[in-house]
């Protein structure tokens, strides 16, 4: 028998560290640019996300990419995988 393999391709994202006060947890802002509807004038506006950092090593300031993962908390459902460059 065949067995059915399903790959998945996670989504990866890449922001800027804004809060390492919390253990195992880092907060990631993601800015977007967007043109608004009415106006069409270009407007930067930042999304945060909470992510997994299992070992504390990322700070304040540091460029990093995360990756779409299973739910580990109420919110937290990313993971960083590494500095961006």
């Amino acid at each position: 028998m065949e067995k059915n393999v399903v790959s998945t391709k996670k989504r990866r994202i890449k922001g800027e560290v804004v809060s390492d006060k919390m253990e195992k947890t880092v907060v990631v802002a993601v800015p977007r640019m967007t043109r608004h509807p009415l106006y069409h004038k270009i407007m930067r506006m930042t999304k945060r996300y909470k992510a997994h950092d299992e070992y504390n090593r990322f700070k304040v300031g540091d460029k990093v990419i995360i990756e779409e993962s299973r739910p580990i908390s109420k919110d937290k459902r990313w993971v960083v995988k590494e500095l961006a460059k």
